[in-house]
């Protein structure tokens, strides 16, 4: 995890936890959870038994389901 931001496009937020070899901000990676969940409870098994490669063909077919309003813009820092 040595991503400086989330590697969903246009997410300028802190990297939170992994998803596959890159990270995901705390949203995005709530939102790559509530996915694999509907994808039913043998992802969570399946997801775990993987290498950190074939995550990522995970993840990339996750954020292919994301639209561009979902991304939400960072906050200016004051």
């Amino acid at each position: 995890m040595l991503d400086t931001s989330c590697c969903v496009p246009n997410c300028l937020e802190k990297p939170y936890a992994p998803a596959g070899t890159r990270s995901l901000c705390k949203d995005h990676f709530l939102t790559f959870l509530t996915w694999r969940r509907r994808r039913g409870p043998q992802m969570f098994h399946t997801y775990a038994g993987m290498s950190m490669e074939e995550r990522d063909t995970i993840a990339a077919e996750w954020m292919k389901t994301l639209h561009t309003d979902d991304v939400p813009a960072a906050a200016p820092k004051l």
